[in-house]
């Protein structure tokens, strides 16, 4: 049995799939988390749950929208299972009506009730479900209360389709659903009603759909037809969508009125007096650079480091000495123990010192999320980001890019405009995802000991004004065109559970344990190859090896932006993989003695100047495989992609540049 899991956004949808389905998906209190289907089968076994992106109505207006309403058009399904928000039912229920008109069997959960008694409103769940016509069981997706119930509901019930012809929308579009079921005559199987409400509210996807079976010239003489009818009918001209909203609107209200009732208490909930503060158009973005400097101190200082340390010591004590035992007694190879020790255990084992700092991080990111907090943030950008030819909405995948740049990209799909799209998918690869902590916590831990969480802080906010300029730059130039209105809704403040805390930062940190196996673990086999054979022949001298050799090419473009050395160069090469290999080679080419840390050797190669301008370099240039992948697929232009990887590298490029010429002209060093 398929059953769809639909609803708007922030109706908790995604945290009641993984509690229904006990598979965890990405929980964040923003719209956009889900884009594209994902499927979970029952703990009950009973059947599969489909977790669609959360929509407003089934009319797309995002790419991401549209992912629903094909699925609506070509997948097949037994049931629907719409979620509801208790305290926003009035928005919710236009949702509802159209799955209603669709005719297929509806189950809702209705959740955030304890939100709506919060605001001093009770809902009557017994009078919602006999004027709806369906099944209505209240949950609490968070905590998972009510939600076995809910899962047996759905799946062993026969669920009533509902009431399809809930709203009467006037005898013009009344008639004018009878001729389109006349002219189908029944060659397909979906639902006339819900078809010829959906073409007349212009529905693209819909109307895409329609011509396999009737001329662009029979749909447009039927929308017209009909259009004209209405207009005869009221002494006004309307858009027959419009007409459609304000019937579902004024069914929606009698539907409200009848099961909503709400207290005169005026109280003004916590929500709004955070909200007075935080999403202040002074105080908003001071607010949320004082979060980041306090989450960067957190990471890097006061819990980092001295984790980071505990795990580097045993790493190269414990471990390394077990591994040499263990080799010895295998009677490896001097060739296999040097590749073992100097190559794997170096390269990877250099990034896994760095795992408690993404962890922390990663916990504070997801705390922000699951608050609430987050939301805000995009609210206090729109001002600033609508200045740049885009607007809030468009910053969302790029906090989201902090984590990984690849999620990031994906949750572009809710931007509605094309041009806002393409424009965000180019820019999200300049924010400082995680994969670059280990470089700057390296370097900062170098050369900027009294000020690691300023230092941190400056490259992710260059991250944003360099996208900010270049979004300027590319609206006014190469992606000229329509914008968009920012809408985005405000979810209540919660107060994350400890275990969706816990699954959400594993999720985001375990895919640099992976990378750290597969993607760091080739890189420093293939670098320590390159190091350990040269011209010469094999076991040479670093200096004289394959990989310095093709370092000393490059070298020299790098002179004048800080690091002109062949091991610089050599290690920028593997960042195309992974960010995080650049600590694995660095590892393997500078050989770090036992009695040595790589921290300290870098004194000797880079100037506090040069380190800095190091980092800036790796914040912007190319974007990483699985990155440049994304981008691929999103944008399905070769061009486009071509060109993120080239802009990016110029910028890199120009920025490093003026930054340690500017500081040596100014006497830094």
């Amino acid at each position: 049995m398929n059953i769809a899991l639909i609803g708007n956004p922030n109706t908790g949808k995604t945290s009641l799939f993984n509690n229904i389905t006990g598979s965890y998906e990405y929980v964040g209190n923003w719209s956009g988390v889900t884009v594209e289907k994902k499927v979970g089968i029952f703990k009950n076994g009973k059947g599969q749950l489909i977790d669609l992106p959360g929509v407003y109505t089934l009319n797309p207006l995002s790419k991401d929208e549209g992912v629903v309403t094909n699925f609506f058009l070509s997948e097949s399904f037994e049931k629907l299972l719409n979620i509801l928000d208790a305290s926003q039912l009035r928005r919710n229920l236009h949702l509802t009506l159209q799955l209603l008109e669709y005719g297929a069997p509806v189950t809702i959960g209705l959740n955030m009730l304890d939100v709506a008694r919060s605001r001093g409103i009770e809902i009557d769940i017994d009078k919602l479900a006999a004027l709806l016509g369906v099944s209505v069981a209240p949950v609490v997706a968070r905590s998972g209360k009510g939600v076995k119930d809910l899962a047996e509901m759905v799946t062993d019930e026969i669920a009533c389709p509902g009431k399809a012809n809930l709203v009467y929308y006037g005898k013009a579009v009344e008639d004018g659903v009878l001729e389109l079921g006349k002219m189908l005559n029944g060659r397909t199987n979906q639902p006339v009603r819900w078809l010829a409400l959906q073409l007349f509210e212009g529905n693209p996807f819909v109307r895409s759909y329609l011509e396999s079976y009737l001329s662009a010239e029979q749909l447009n003489s039927l929308v017209i037809s009909v259009s004209e009818a209405q207009n005869r009918q009221t002494g006004k001209e309307q858009a027959l969508d419009q007409v459609i909203h304000r019937k579902r609107s004024e069914a929606i209200d009698k539907i409200v009125n009848a099961v909503a009732a709400k207290s005169d208490d005026k109280k003004v909930p916590l929500t709004e007096k955070v909200d007075m503060i935080v999403t202040n158009k002074f105080l908003g973005i001071p607010i949320f650079l004082l979060l980041m400097y306090v989450m960067f101190m957190l990471t890097f200082d006061w819990l980092g480091f001295p984790l980071s340390d505990a795990l580097d010591a045993f790493l190269s004590g414990p471990v390394t000495a077990g591994i040499t035992a263990a080799l010895s007694a295998a009677g490896a190879s001097s060739f296999i123990e040097d590749l073992v020790l100097d190559g794997i255990v170096a390269g990877v084992g250099g990034v896994l010192v760095f795992v408690p700092q993404i962890f922390i991080l990663f916990f504070f990111i997801s705390l922000l999320e699951d608050s609430g907090y987050m939301a805000r943030v995009a609210l206090v950008m729109d001002r600033l980001m609508e200045s740049v030819g885009l607007n809030g909405k468009a910053f969302i995948p790029m906090m989201i890019g902090f984590g990984c740049n690849v999620p990031g990209i994906m949750a572009a799909r809710t931007i509605e405009t094309p041009k806002e799209r393409l424009m965000t998918i180019l820019l999200t690869p300049l924010m400082s995802c995680s994969a670059r902590l280990p470089v700057y916590a390296l370097f900062v831990g170098a050369f900027f000991l009294g000020n690691k969480a300023l230092v941190v802080l400056s490259l992710y906010v260059l991250g944003v004004v360099a996208a900010l300029i270049l979004a300027k730059v590319f609206s006014k130039t190469l992606l000229k065109g329509e914008t968009s209105v920012f809408v985005i809704e405000l979810p209540p403040y919660r107060l994350p559970q400890a275990r969706a805390l816990w699954r959400s930062t594993w999720d985001k940190g375990k895919g640099f344990i992976k990378k750290a196996g597969t993607f760091i673990f080739a890189g420093s086999v293939l670098i320590w190859l390159l190091s350990y054979a040269g011209p010469e022949g094999v076991n040479v001298s670093m200096d004289e090896s394959y990989l310095a050799s093709l370092g000393s090419i490059f070298a020299p473009l790098f002179a004048p932006i800080g690091f002109g050395t062949w091991q610089a160069s050599a290690s920028l090469f593997t960042g195309f993989l992974a960010k995080e290999s650049i600590i694995s080679t660095m590892n393997i080419i500078y050989f770090v003695p036992d009695e040595a840390t790589l921290q300290g050797l870098m004194a000797s190669h880079y100037t506090p100047l040069a380190a800095y301008s190091f980092m800036v370099f790796i914040l912007l240039y190319i974007p990483c495989l699985a990155t440049t992948a994304t981008i691929y697929k999103e944008t399905a232009s070769k061009r486009w992609t071509a060109f993120s990887i080239l802009y990016a590298l110029a910028i890199a490029y120009i920025l490093s540049l003026v930054i340690y010429q500017g500081g040596r002209l100014l006497g830094l060093s």
